[in-house]
C-alpha cells in the first residue's frame, strides 16, 4: 500500500504517522508514506496557494491549479489512475467497511484542504471520493487522513504482527469489542472475571461474543439491526 497525501503541512502527517505500529511497518516496507508539499506547486515565489472566493465572503480558498499540479506529480509517477480522497466534513462517513475496502488499493491520494475550502473545480477534476470521519469541522485536512491510514493499515496483510488483533477489533463484525484485562487479577477491588481464568475456550469465546453485544446494546445500540446477532443472548 502506498499513500500520497497532498498538503500544506507535510511535516505534520509525516511526524505524525512515522511512529508506533504504522511507523514499523513503513520501516519495513509494507507500507509507504509520501508527503507532498502543494505550496511547491504554487506559480509564484512565495508559495501562495489561496485567493480571495469570487462573489464574497469571509476568507480564502485554496486555488485549483497548484493542487492539480501536485495531484498530477503523484498520479503520472503510477502505474493506473488512483482514487483520490478529498477530506471534507461534507462526504461520506468513514467506516471500518470503508476501510477494508480501501485496503484492496495499491495507491491512495489524500487531498488535504485549508481555509474555506479547495476551488470545486479542481475537486470535480481529480477526486474519486468525499470522505469525512465526522460531522464536526477542522482546521485542516491532515488529522482525518492521518486517522484514515492508520485504520486502513490495519487492514493491510503483515501491518499487524498478530493476524487476531484486527479480527476481533470493534466493527469488525458489527459490534463493539469485547472488555480485555491483563495482570494483577484483582486492582482497586475489582477481579477479573473468572470465566477468563477458567481456561475453557468455548466458554471464553461464548462469554466475549455476549459481552461484545451488551456493549455494543449500552454504548452504541444503533449498530444493532433488527434479528442480527439474536443468537448471542
Amino acid at each position: 500500500m502506498r499513500y500520497h497525501v497532498l498538503t500544506l503541512f507535510p511535516e505534520m502527517v509525516l511526524a505524525g504517522l512515522h511512529t508506533s505500529i504504522i511507523g514499523r511497518a513503513a520501516d519495513r516496507g509494507i507500507i509507504s508514506l509520501n508527503a507532498v508539499n502543494i505550496r511547491d506547486y504554487a506559480d509564484n515565489d512565495y508559495g501562495k496557494i489561496d485567493d480571495y472566493p469570487y462573489g464574497g465572503g469571509a476568507g480564502m480558498v485554496m486555488q485549483a491549479e497548484p493542487v492539480y499540479r501536485a495531484y498530477e506529480a503523484v498520479a503520472d509517477s503510477l502505474e493506473k489512475k488512483p482514487r483520490v480522497l478529498h477530506m471534507t466534513p461534507q462526504g461520506r462517513v468513514f467506516s471500518q467497511e470503508m476501510a477494508q475496502e480501501l485496503a484492496l488499493e495499491e495507491d491512495l491520494i489524500f487531498l488535504c484542504g485549508h481555509y474555506e475550502g479547495i476551488d470545486e473545480r479542481v475537486l470535480e477534476e481529480i477526486v474519486t471520493d468525499h470522505v469525512s470521519i465526522g460531522d464536526y469541522v477542522l482546521t485542516g485536512g491532515e488529522l482525518p487522513a492521518m486517522v484514515m491510514i492508520d485504520a486502513i493499515s490495519r487492514m493491510v496483510p503483515g501491518v499487524l504482527n498478530n493476524k487476531e488483533s484486527a479480527q476481533f477489533d470493534s466493527f469488525q463484525n458489527g459490534l463493539l469489542e469485547y472488555p480485555q484485562y491483563s495482570r494483577p487479577q484483582e486492582w482497586h477491588g475489582r477481579r477479573v472475571p473468572e470465566i477468563l481464568l477458567s481456561g475453557h475456550h468455548a466458554n471464553v469465546e461464548a462469554w466475549r461474543a455476549q459481552q461484545s453485544y451488551l456493549r455494543t446494546k449500552e454504548r452504541r445500540p444503533d449498530l444493532l439491526k433488527q434479528d442480527n446477532h439474536k443468537n448471542i443472548m
